[in-house]
C-alpha cells in the first residue's frame, strides 16, 4: 500500500514546481505587466495555499526537515528578485510562510546550501540587462 504523507508530499513538490517556480519565473523575465500582474496575484495565492498546507506545523515535514521543505527553500533565495520586480512584500502577504524560512535557513546545511539572496538579485539584474528587460 502507497505511503499516503508520501503522495502529498510529491503532490506539494509537483504544486511548487507548477505554481512558485512559472508564477515566480514570470514575476521576473516578463516585460507584459498583465502577464507579470497575473502572476503576482496566482505567485501569492499559491503561496497562501503552502501556508495553509504548513499550519502550525514547525516544517512542512513536521518537526523536521521533509521532502517538501527541501524541494521549496532553494526559491528563497529569489524572493529579493521576486519582491523587487514584482512589486510586492512576500512577508506582509505571507508572514507564516517567510517564518517557515528563517527557520529553515537557520539549519546549517541549508545555509550552506543555497545562494545568498543578494547574489541571486545581483544576477536577475544582470540577465534582465541583457535581455533588455528593464
Amino acid at each position: 500500500m502507497a505511503n499516503p504523507f508520501r503522495s502529498q508530499a510529491r503532490f506539494w513538490v509537483d504544486f511548487v514546481d507548477k505554481k512558485v517556480y512559472e508564477n515566480g519565473r514570470n514575476l521576473v523575465w516578463t516585460k507584459n505587466e498583465e502577464e507579470k500582474e497575473a502572476a503576482k496575484k496566482e505567485f501569492i495565492e499559491a503561496l497562501k495555499l503552502l501556508e495553509q498546507e504548513l499550519g502550525d506545523k514547525t516544517y512542512f515535514g513536521g518537526e523536521k526537515l521533509g521532502y517538501v521543505d527541501v524541494a521549496l527553500i532553494p526559491f528563497y533565495t529569489w524572493f529579493k528578485g521576486y519582491e523587487t520586480f514584482g512589486n510586492i512584500n512576500i512577508e506582509k502577504e505571507c508572514p507564516k510562510f517567510i517564518g517557515w524560512a528563517k527557520r529553515c535557513i537557520e539549519i546549517e546545511s541549508v545555509s550552506k546550501s543555497i545562494p545568498d539572496q543578494d547574489k541571486v538579485y545581483q544576477f536577475i539584474v544582470e540577465v534582465r540587462k541583457k535581455r533588455g528587460i528593464e
